[in-house]
Order: C-alpha cells, then sequence, then structure tokens
C-alpha cells in the first residue's frame, strides 16, 4: 500500500511542486518588473500587495503539498509592534515556512543566493538585505540595512 501511494503521490507532488514554483516565480517576475532602485527602494502599492498576498499564499500551498500543514496559535505581530523579527536557527528552508505565515518579510541572505535561476527572483521580490562574505565591511553594512529599515516607520516591510 505505501508502494502503491508512493507511486502515485510522488509524481503528483512533484508536478505541483513544480508548477506553484514557477507561478511564484512569475508572481515575483511580475511584482519587480520595471521596479526601480532594485532593492534599494521598497516596494509600494500594487507591487507589495502582490508579495504579501499571492506570493505568501503560494508559499503556503507549495508546503501543503510537500505535505506539511502549519497552524499558527497567537497573534503575529504587525509591522509597527516588531519592525524586526527573528527566527532561529535560520538554518534550513523552514524559514520559508515562517515567511509564508508572517506576509512575506525582507530576510537576511547572502548575496550569492540572489543569482540563483528562479529562486534568486523569488527571493528579489522580497527585497533581501544582502550580506556578501568576500565584503570585509559586509557585517557592519548589514546592520546598518537593518536598522534603516526597521526605523523606516512602515515603509520597508518587516525583516527576518
Amino acid at each position: 500500500q505505501a508502494v502503491l501511494q508512493g507511486i502515485i503521490l510522488l509524481p503528483l507532488r512533484a508536478i505541483g511542486i513544480a508548477f506553484i514554483v514557477l507561478l511564484s516565480w512569475l508572481v515575483a517576475s511580475i511584482a519587480t518588473f520595471r521596479h526601480p532602485g532594485k532593492g534599494s527602494v521598497p516596494l509600494k502599492g500594487w507591487r507589495r500587495r502582490m508579495i504579501q498576498t499571492t506570493l505568501s499564499r503560494l508559499t503556503r500551498t507549495l508546503f501543503f503539498v510537500m505535505g506539511f500543514h502549519v497552524k499558527v496559535k497567537g497573534k503575529i505581530a504587525s509591522l509597527l509592534e516588531a519592525p524586526i523579527l527573528v527566527a532561529a536557527p535560520h538554518s534550513s528552508f523552514f524559514d520559508a515556512i515562517i515567511c509564508a505565515l508572517t506576509g512575506m518579510p525582507s530576510i537576511v541572505s547572502r548575496a550569492e543566493n540572489l543569482s540563483t535561476p528562479v529562486f534568486g527572483t523569488i527571493l528579489s521580490s522580497l527585497q533581501p538585505v544582502s550580506v556578501s562574505r568576500q565584503d570585509p565591511d559586509s557585517r557592519k553594512n548589514t546592520v546598518t540595512e537593518i536598522t534603516k529599515r526597521a526605523l523606516s516607520k512602515g515603509q520597508w516591510p518587516q525583516v527576518i
């Protein structure tokens, strides 16, 4: 029975995952198309709402198709209550679940991740704070950027 379920369920999940990832890439591409600033200016209006709603729902659906069923208990802190969210240990794809549940906040990510095909476009739409491991001033620049975004009084999304 388990083998039969694997034969049927695995291809269906793989097709579902591929479809959702490509749809997410399309949404991210549309939201960032011809946006001035490329990460130095916050997304506003329909672009930000598209990321917060559509991309968040697609990511939740992706995890559902993968077999993860997440239930939120309590109230998620708003942007004005908590401009910075902390997630630990920040070393796995479970961070993406937190992103989807909190409305797709900006994240801190390696600069190399932005050049990854498909996922780099999706990541860029979140307007990440990129960290370069080759730049000796990168740590200081990252702290400065996070502080600037946290003190922006709601112009930038939350940072995780």
